[in-house]
């Protein structure tokens, strides 16, 4: 699909839809891009789109996925004059709900301090609180027990965020230990969760 602009929320929609936007960032693993959406897209009445950070497509085949995907460059192919639309903008009012799978460290600190230097950054920046918004920690195991890691973890659940936190296993760069993203599967039961909490149908 074409990258354009996005049409009205979702939820305004006759036939019950609810839209999960799927923020992507700079770890490996985004690997598991292809996988998480393909499993998204088994639930019931759910539209997806993704964001991509310029990082994170070193990590995924663009031709994998099967949703419209957005990335810095749309932001501003979208916007030539004062009257046309701002996509992170759009994007905010078009989700019912965001995910962000893999967030890795540098991401991560950028959204503790409020910096929105991308069209992913900017999305979550103008993120309307009173949606869900969850995220997936994701980094080597070194970067993850760094003190200020846990310090921003924090900060995002005090914005109302819902962290999916991350597991221990061997990582691709061969150590172990904590810092891997939380398995597809249990991504995909927590936005179930949310849906069941808004009443939204999870079963066909």
């Amino acid at each position: 699909p074409e990258p354009g602009f996005p049409a009205e929320n979702c939820s305004s929609v006759p036939q019950k839809k609810f839209c999960v936007l799927v923020g992507v960032t700079g770890s490996v693993a985004a690997l598991k891009l292809p996988l998480l959406i393909a499993e998204l897209l088994k639930i019931p009445g759910l539209e997806v789109k993704v964001v991509t950070t310029e990082r994170a497509k070193h990590f995924y085949n663009a031709q994998e996925i099967p949703v419209t995907l957005y990335s810095d460059e749309d932001e501003w192919q979208l916007w030539k004059g004062r009257s046309d639309p701002v996509l992170h903008i759009e994007l905010r009012r078009w989700a019912d709900l965001m995910l962000v799978a893999p967030l890795d460290a540098n991401t991560l600190a950028k959204l503790a301090n409020g910096i929105c230097d991308n069209l992913l950054t900017c999305v979550i920046r103008a993120w309307d609180l009173s949606k869900p918004l969850l995220f997936c920690p994701a980094m080597n195991t070194a970067m993850w027990e760094h003190p200020i890691t846990a310090r921003q973890v924090e900060q995002l659940k005090g914005f109302g965020y819902t962290e999916i936190p991350c597991v221990v296993k061997k990582l691709v760069c061969g150590d172990e230990g904590r810092g891997a993203m939380a398995e597809v599967w249990t991504i995909v039961e927590s936005v179930k969760r949310m849906l069941e909490e808004q009443d939204l149908p999870t079963q066909s």
